[in-house]
């Protein structure tokens, strides 16, 4: 999970990333050259992304919140899955991070956890987090892992639940970034709760959204791991299986930051986004970035002026 996700093209996850990685922050190819704990100047706050567009909106987001406050940021886009970048964090060599908080507890920080509400989540990663590191407020809004169908497919086979997928995903393929195979929130966990084990399983890279909604669309994968804040989901009327047993949990935006490198100043900053993002946002955001194809600083700045946090 939030290792695959949307963009129109190759192209624009290309441009989304050439763009967030801009102006202030690196021009290395590699996000995470220097060395560990190493912030640029040792003056600039470095903040973090994953590799696609949704968190590097977001990072961005987080970039110019500091920015406005005086801070100075070191950008370190890109950079791969949560498997890649927690390490760097524990370890300060990023230091400003958007996690989605059910997530990062899941697959990070213990895997054995059975929360799922936004208030129990973060009671378990405020206890079991390393030492170096912390989250901050989490915002309203959520982008939360999905399996989903065409909505030709759920009428013909009577899907609304994760568990009606139980009699027919045998002679099925799932298509999710490669990640979701190994993760209990992901293959494992369907199994396991839900009984659901598909016949094949179709891992696709990092950014390939667009891959995934096409071989969904064309019915070469039946399901699909796609995430809700998607505007396909809407435009092209597909199905997001119900989850009464809550394999998948909370997903709020939630800031994840190296103690030491954050101070008080950054952290109202910081919660100031949390305490205005909203999922309808994060909707909006998405449909200007992957529709209309704005560049990411742009979307960031228009709705941080929007939310009264900007310069």
């Amino acid at each position: 999970m939030r290792g695959i996700h949307r963009g129109a093209a190759f192209a624009l996850i290309a441009a989304l990333s050439l763009t967030a990685c801009g102006g202030s922050g690196d021009s290395d190819d590699n996000p995470l050259s220097g060395s560990v704990g190493d912030s640029g100047d040792g003056k600039s706050i470095v903040v973090g992304s994953a590799n696609f567009p949704e968190n590097q909106l977001l990072a961005e987001i987080y970039a110019q919140a500091l920015e406005a406050k005086g801070l100075k940021v070191t950008r370190k886009f890109d950079i791969g899955a949560r498997e890649v970048y927690y390490d760097q964090v524990v370890k300060g060599g990023i230091q400003v991070f958007p996690e989605y908080n059910g997530a990062l507890l899941a697959t990070a920080v213990d895997k054995s956890s059975t929360a799922t509400g936004t208030e129990d989540i973060n009671a378990e990663l405020k206890k079991k987090l390393p030492s170096a590191v912390e989250i901050l407020d989490s915002a309203e809004a959520q982008d939360k892992d999905s399996v989903t169908v065409t909505a030709e497919t759920a009428k013909k086979y009577n899907l609304k639940s994760l568990a009606d997928l139980k009699p027919v995903a045998g002679k099925w393929t799932i298509g999710a970034g490669s990640e979701f195979k190994t993760r209990t929130q992901g293959w494992i966990g369907l199994k396991k709760i839900y009984g659901v084990e598909f016949g094949k399983f179709q891992p696709l890279d990092a950014g390939a959204q667009s891959t995934l909604l096409k071989l969904l669309n064309s019915d070469k994968v039946q399901a699909a791991n796609i995430y809700t804040t998607d505007p396909a989901i809407v435009e092209d009327k597909l199905v997001v299986l119900e989850d009464p047993k809550n394999l998948f949990s909370s997903q709020n935006v939630t800031p994840l930051v190296y103690k030491s490198a954050v101070d008080d100043t950054a952290k109202a900053a910081l919660n100031g986004v949390s305490a205005k993002l909203t999922t309808e946002d994060l909707v909006e955001m998405m449909k200007k970035l992957v529709n209309d194809k704005e560049d990411a600083g742009t979307v960031a700045k228009e709705w941080l002026t929007k939310a009264g946090l900007a310069t």
